[in-house]
């Protein structure tokens, strides 16, 4: 034999070898569980993956949630047992998307981890599979019987990821430190267990795991419950958020995505959500306009910077004010909603509760917002305060029930209720007056709620000028001691007559300074309207500028609670010193 062929041969046989050692290394490999066969069946929309990265990630983890949904339906284990098996399914994965010619480089960008999809006891209290699911949330669930059957209608679709929701609250509140992928395995239990027609049916796939479907697919439905009747389940949380946090991310979600939704689909789930918890009525939009004379000009009360007010007659002869919100975006929604939310919690003589509300929406005059409060006959204190005539009969008996009656309203909103409600806009036109000149606190669209775990809200600024306590219009913080202030910008108003911001030759004044410099000069009286001035003793009324110009200090460590105000202003407790204000402040400093 020659060298050649003795060459030849050996070369032969190192081949033979390596072939035998590849086909036992591709045996030895682990084989994806999931068929992805259906990833070119359902009809899912793949022009999100031809325009960019940003949508098709977001696609392509509800595209992978149909099959792992459909690997929890048919192992009852929630995710793959190790590394190797994930990084198969990504690769078949892969593969199948490159058979729609869809560009393959997507699927390592959206998934950078092999362990994503891994088992694994850190995850959501350790849950593993559906019998560990049991032990945590129980055999029998609301969660089991909302998600069942035909999710292509649109309330059907909307009650099982409401309860999902609360699912997903029960789930992270028993371990709040080991809750990372709680909402991963609540969209996967769903669609994979609990629905019989299981994640491979569209409408199953775009109502729970959120996946968009062609417009064809969409338009068989009856109302289109892949991208217009689903709540997004957000599987792009599914890794990054855990604990509490996870739970304040998807309610911040939802609700912005709610408000955000079409218009159909906003009145549809405003009636099934707030409304039953507002204990408002809802009132059909006929039934305002004819209590509104179609919203004539001769019912016109006013209008302000959310809304416009009409005064209208119920079919039952009742009085009411239809307060018709301006704002026809996503923040005119969130107003409203937001001030139906505080509202529904209220009840107390001083503050105005609501009688019910409106939401409709149509292509030809777009959103509708309206709110319905009784008829206050008096109109607002503005109107009394700042006209001659009026103000003259406001005698000072009147005013000082007007004073005591916000106290008491807003010490029951800082006190009587938990979470606290901070108005943010106490103002005299925000003060109502019925036929007997009781007050009442309206106008809830700014208001909002305090944090039990914090001494402040940092939030957007929002209220009226001349009004905003300092810290609240510089910094944005807001606490009980904001509404204070505005209460005390009040009871300088009512007891003086004069505006909480006046303007002369182009500069501003603020009450507080003018007040203050005539106190520290022993001129207190002349803070006094003379037209009530003669009605009582000085020393009654100057109990309750002092009052006014304690809660108005610019230091709010020197400012009373509105509780220990109210008692001030009834005689039950000292009023301290007044401390020294800083030099006068010009309202620049306070502009918003």
């Amino acid at each position: 034999m020659g060298k050649n062929s003795l060459f030849i041969y050996t070369r032969m046989f190192i081949i033979l070898v390596l072939s035998i050692l590849l086909v036992d290394s591709v045996s030895a490999a682990p084989s994806c569980p999931i068929d992805f066969s259906y990833v070119e069946t359902v009809p899912w929309d793949t022009s999100l993956c031809r325009a960019g990265a940003g949508q098709c990630c977001e696609t392509l983890l509800s595209l992978l949630g149909v099959g792992l949904a459909q690997h929890l339906r048919q192992t009852s284990e929630f995710q793959l047992p190790n590394a190797n098996v994930s990084s198969s399914c990504l690769s078949d994965f892969q593969t199948k998307l490159s058979a729609l010619s869809l560009n393959p480089s997507y699927v390592p960008l959206c998934f950078n981890s092999s362990t994503q999809f891994v088992s694994n006891a850190s995850f959501c209290d350790g849950i593993i599979n559906t019998q560990d699911w049991s032990e945590r949330v129980g055999p029998s669930t609301d969660f089991n019987t909302s998600c069942k059957g035909d999710l292509s209608v649109l309330a059907t679709c909307s009650s099982c990821v409401d309860v999902g929701l609360k699912v997903i609250t029960q789930l992270t509140g028993l371990n709040p430190a080991n809750s990372s992928k709680c909402l991963f395995f609540v969209c996967l239990y769903g669609a994979g267990v609990i629905n019989d027609r299981g994640p491979l049916d569209p409408n199953t796939a775009a109502c729970i795991l959120e996946l968009p479907l062609t417009s064809s697919a969409t338009n068989k439905t009856s109302n289109g419950s892949s991208k217009k009747g689903s709540i997004k389940w957000v599987f792009g949380l599914l890794g990054g958020l855990s604990g509490v946090s996870l739970v304040i991310g998807v309610i911040i979600w939802y609700r912005r995505r709610r408000l955000e939704a079409p218009h159909d689909d906003y009145v549809s789930s405003f009636r099934t959500s707030v409304l039953p918890n507002a204990g408002a009525k809802w009132f059909g939009l006929s039934e305002l306009d004819r209590a509104t004379e179609g919203f004539s000009e001769n019912n016109l009360l006013g209008q302000g910077a959310y809304g416009v007010v009409y005064k209208g007659t119920l079919s039952d002869g009742t009085f009411v004010v239809v307060k018709r919100m301006h704002d026809l975006d996503s923040q005119g929604d969130e107003d409203f909603s937001n001030e139906v939310e505080i509202v529904s919690k209220i009840r107390h003589r001083s503050l105005l509760s609501l009688r019910g509300c409106c939401v409709s929406s149509d292509e030809t005059n777009g959103k509708r917002r309206y709110l319905v409060y009784d008829f206050m006959s008096n109109g607002n204190l503005s109107d009394h305060l700042f006209s001659d005539l009026k103000r003259k009969q406001l005698t000072w008996s009147k005013r000082r029930n007007i004073i005591l009656d916000v106290a008491k309203g807003l010490d029951y909103l800082h006190y009587g209720i938990k979470p606290a409600i901070y108005h943010r806009d106490i103002k005299a036109t925000n003060i109502l007056l019925d036929m007997e000149m009781k007050a009442k606190v309206a106008d809830f669209g700014l208001a909002k709620q305090s944090l039990e775990d914090r001494s402040h809200v940092t939030t957007r600024v929002a209220g009226t000028r001349g009004y905003l306590a300092p810290e609240y219009a510089l910094y944005g913080q807001l606490t009980e001691k904001s509404d204070v202030y505005s209460f005390g910008i009040l009871v300088l108003e009512i007891m003086s007559g004069k505006k909480a911001l006046e303007t002369s030759n182009s500069s501003y004044v603020l009450i507080t300074d003018w007040a203050w410099m005539l106190t520290k000069s022993g001129k207190m009286e002349q803070v006094i309207d003379d037209t009530i001035r003669e009605q009582e003793p000085n020393t009654v009324m100057e109990r309750f500028v002092r009052v006014g110009l304690l809660c108005a200090h610019s230091t709010v460590a020197f400012r009373p609670t509105i509780d220990d105000a109210l008692k001030m202003l009834e005689g039950d407790l000292e009023i301290p010193k007044i401390p020294d204000r800083p030099l006068p402040l010009g309202h620049e400093s306070y502009r918003v």
